[in-house]
């Protein structure tokens, strides 16, 4: 979500006083609202239109909060991208790209409009719908864990720094060769190739976990730190990731849902890979480690080590995932 913070817009003859606004794209929309593009739109009750909508939040007259819903995006890309330049831009779509007018905001907004009463939700018996409101991000859940993997992508290098590479076990890894080894000069080259896999993709959970603070203060963001490596590991957390990864393999055979893997800018020529799921979120980068955060694991981030396999499911999640256009 755009930082808006500007002072808030007169738009359209005190029709609506604009606060801020939001993309709802396949690429790019509120992952808080949901784990794909049509989840985050059913969450509004829209249709999941394939071109998406610009989300425009702010307050009428008597201060009620108000969601206009456009079919313009590029306007609404465009009031966002001059926000974030910290330049000023009157959002005032017309009203014939107006899809739908929602009672309260998906999302919650820390500035209100001058001189206006303070938000609150319109008169009960002016809407045919119940209030939009945030989901609920004070404890951990979906809403929260998906918070805390966008906070993961937005500052990937302080939580990457957290992560010592000799913390990944070999273990297993050194199990697995003498294994496979072993299985090879039997003649059984198929099932070493199985053990081999199995074990590369098992060791990519780590003896290590961090904490993630995924609370949510102004709608945009989570306010999570990263901290320093517990040095800990559970058999659930080691379980968990695995289960993670078989879901994102199946996601290569079988697309998911619109969404559900998003693919964005990273430096050099790496991007930055999103992937979510039923109970999970993963953050990823093509030149680098993953991060799993479960749904059963309040707080925990779980490093996955780049080992030979990941960089192929990377390359792979890459070729299928939707990206900003």
């Amino acid at each position: 979500m755009a930082d808006t913070d500007e002072e808030a817009v007169a738009a359209e003859d005190d029709a609506l006083y604009v606060l801020t606004a939001i993309l709802l794209t396949p690429a790019k929309f509120p992952s808080v609202l949901g784990d794909d593009y049509p989840e985050a739109c059913a969450a509004l009750g829209m249709a999941p239109l394939a071109d998406g909508y610009g989300l425009v939040l702010g307050q009428d007259s008597d201060g009620a909060r108000w969601t206009v819903v456009v079919d313009d995006v590029s306007l609404v890309a465009v009031a966002i991208a001059s926000w974030d330049c910290g330049m000023e831009y009157d959002l005032s779509p017309s009203e014939r790209t107006v899809v739908a007018a929602l009672p309260g905001w998906p999302l919650a907004v820390a500035v209100a409009a001058p001189n206006v009463p303070a938000p609150h939700d319109p008169d009960p018996d002016l809407v045919d719908r119940p209030p939009l409101a945030p989901p609920d991000t004070t404890t951990w859940g979906p809403a929260q864990r998906r918070l805390g993997a966008d906070e993961i992508a937005l500052q990937w290098a302080l939580w990457r720094e957290q992560i010592d590479d000799a913390a990944f076990s070999t273990e297993e890894a050194q199990d697995a060769a003498e294994s496979q080894d072993a299985h090879a000069e039997a003649g059984d080259a198929s099932t070493a190739d199985k053990a081999a896999s199995d074990t590369t993709l098992d060791d990519a959970a780590p003896d290590a976990a961090s904490k993630a603070d995924g609370k949510q203060s102004d709608g945009s963001a989570s306010n999570s730190t990263p901290a320093e490596s517990t040095g800990e590991g559970t058999q659930a957390s080691h379980s968990g990731v695995r289960r993670v990864l078989t879901e994102v393999r199946a996601y290569v055979d079988t697309p998911p849902p619109l969404g559900r893997v998003r693919s964005s800018f990273a430096p050099g020529d790496a991007r930055t890979l999103r992937a979510d799921g039923p109970g999970w979120s993963l953050v990823a980068r093509t030149d680098d480690i993953a991060f799993v955060l479960l749904d059963e694991e309040p707080g925990e981030v779980l490093p996955v080590g780049r080992g030979p396999e990941l960089p192929g499911l990377l390359e792979a999640l890459d070729k299928l995932a939707v990206r900003p256009s």
